[in-house]
C-alpha cells in the first residue's frame, strides 16, 4: 500500500503547466493591488466590497488581532461571496450564541505570516490561524483555496496581505468521534472507545491527533481479543491501549513523517517513517492521512498497536509476532543485524513454549525448524532473515486460519 494523504505536503514545488506568470486567472480585481499603508482592516472597509465581513470581525471579536502587527495573510470572502451561503446562515452566526462557530470559520480564512501569490502557486496546503489546513491547488487555470477561487491578489497592507476568495470556505465542523462514525468504517474503535470511558477525551476541545484502527485491523487481532478488551474488568488496559494512538496537538503528516517519533498519551512513544514505498506507525500501515476535524487530525491505520509491556494482549502469538517485527526491523535496517536477530530468536522460542491454540502444529514445525536452522548458522543477517520469514509464515497462517 502506498502512502497516500488526503492533502500533500506543503512547498510541494509549482503545478506542472504553471509559472508563477500564470499565478492567478482574475475574475474580478476588487481593489488595486498597491501598497495602502493601512492595516488590513481598514483596507477591506474602504474597498466597500467587504461589508459583511467587516460586520462579522466586529462581531467575533476580531478586529483588534488583524489590525494587530501580524503579518497575516487574510483570504478575504467578498460580499458576493457571503450571499452565496444558504439563506439565514449569516445572520445565524452573527448571534453572540453563535461566536465560537463565527470565529472558527473566520480564522479559517487567515494564514499566519505574509504569503505572496509567488509563494502562494508553490502551495499544497496552509495552516491557518483556526489550527486546521486549507488545500490550494489549480482547477481550470484558477488557484484555488479549499475550492473557492483567488480572485483577487496581493493587496499589500501595513500588516499583511490579502488575496480576494468568491466563497466563503468552511472549517470540519465535527469533532473525531463525529467524524469518524460518519466515516462508517470504525465502529470498533467507538465501540472501544465508550467501553474505556474515553468518547468525552477524544470529542473535547484537544486538539489531538489519533491514528485510528479500522474495523478491519481490529479484527486482526487474535480471536476473543476485542471481546475480552471491552470486558468492564479491562477498561484500563482498553483505555492504555487506545491512548497509545492519540498525541497531543494537531500533528499533520508530513509533520510526523519530520518527526520520526511522538509520545503518546499512554505515555509511551510510537515510531513513524517510511518504509519502501509506505509510511508506517510502528509496524501499522497508514491508508489515510489528514482528515481534519473540529479539534485534530485522524491518520488512518491498517492495524492496532499495542503498548509495549501491555499485558494478556501481547501475549497473543499473532501480537508476539507483531511486537517482535517492529522491535526487529528498525535494528535490522539501522545495521544491528545481531540484535535483529536475537530479538526474533527469543519471539520464536516464547511461541514454541506457549501452548496458544492459535498455533497449529504445522505452524509449531515451521518455528521449530527456523529456530534449529538459526541455531546452526554463524551469519547474523541468515538468522534473521530465516527467523522474520517463519514468523511471517506463522503470522499469515494463524491468520487464514481465523
Amino acid at each position: 500500500m502506498k502512502f497516500t494523504k488526503e492533502r500533500t505536503t506543503r512547498y510541494s514545488g509549482l503545478v506542472p503547466g504553471f509559472s508563477c506568470a500564470l499565478a492567478f486567472v482574475f475574475v474580478s480585481t476588487t481593489v488595486a493591488n498597491e501598497p495602502t499603508g493601512k492595516d488590513i482592516v481598514d483596507t477591506a472597509v474602504e474597498a466597500g466590497s467587504f461589508k459583511t465581513l467587516a460586520v462579522a470581525l466586529e462581531a467575533a471579536d476580531l478586529i483588534g488581532t488583524l489590525k494587530g502587527d501580524g503579518p497575516f495573510t487574510v483570504l478575504a470572502p467578498t460580499d458576493e461571496a457571503f450571499s452565496k451561503l444558504p439563506e439565514g446562515t449569516v445572520e445565524t452566526l452573527l448571534k453572540p450564541e453563535n461566536k465560537q462557530d463565527l470565529i472558527n470559520i473566520l480564522t479559517y480564512h487567515v494564514v499566519p505570516g505574509a504569503v505572496p501569490g509567488k509563494v502562494i502557486v508553490k502551495l499544497s496546503d496552509a495552516d491557518t490561524l483556526n489550527g486546521q489546513r486549507v488545500t490550494i491547488g489549480f482547477s481550470e487555470a484558477r488557484l484555488k483555496v479549499d475550492g473557492a477561487n483567488v480572485v483577487g491578489s496581493d493587496i499589500e497592507c501595513s500588516n499583511g496581505i490579502i488575496h480576494v476568495v468568491d466563497q466563503v470556505i468552511l472549517p470540519a465542523a465535527d469533532d473525531i468521534p463525529t467524524a469518524a462514525s460518519k466515516a462508517g468504517s470504525f465502529t470498533t474503535l467507538l465501540a472501544a472507545a465508550r467501553a474505556a470511558g474515553l468518547v468525552e477525551a477524544l470529542s473535547g476541545e484537544g486538539p489531538i491527533t489519533i491514528f485510528a484502527p479500522t474495523d478491519e485491523a481490529f479484527a486482526k487481532l487474535a480471536d476473543g481479543t476485542v471481546s475480552s478488551l471491552l470486558k468492564p474488568e479491562n477498561k484500563a488496559k482498553l483505555a492504555s491501549i487506545l491512548k497509545y494512538h492519540v498525541v497531543a496537538g494537531r500533528v499533520y503528516s508530513d509533520e510526523a513523517l519530520a518527526a520520526g517519533e511522538a509520545k503518546t498519551l499512554s505515555g509511551g512513544s510510537v515510531r513513524i517513517a517510511i518504509d519502501g514505498d509506505a509510511a508506517k506507525v510502528n509496524d501499522a500501515v497508514l491508508i489515510a492521512t489528514d482528515m481534519d476535524t473540529s479539534n485534530g487530525v485522524i491518520h488512518v491505520i491498517d492495524s492496532v498497536m499495542i503498548p509495549p509491556g501491555s499485558e494478556g494482549t501481547a501475549n497473543h502469538p499473532q501480537q508476539m509476532i507483531r511486537s517482535a517485527i517492529e522491535q526487529g526491523a528498525p535494528l535490522y535496517n539501522n545495521g544491528r543485524v545481531d540484535q535483529c536477530a536475537a530479538v526474533y530468536m527469543t519471539t520464536v522460542s516464547n511461541l514454541l513454549s506457549s501452548n496458544s491454540p492459535q498455533m497449529s502444529s504445522s505452524t509449531r514445525h515451521t518455528l521449530q525448524t527456523a529456530l534449529t536452522n538459526a541455531q546452526h548458522s554463524h551469519s547474523s543477517d541468515s538468522q534473521a532473515w530465516t527467523l522474520r520469514h517463519a514468523l511471517d509464515h506463522a503470522y499469515n497462517n494463524m491468520s487464514s486460519a481465523r
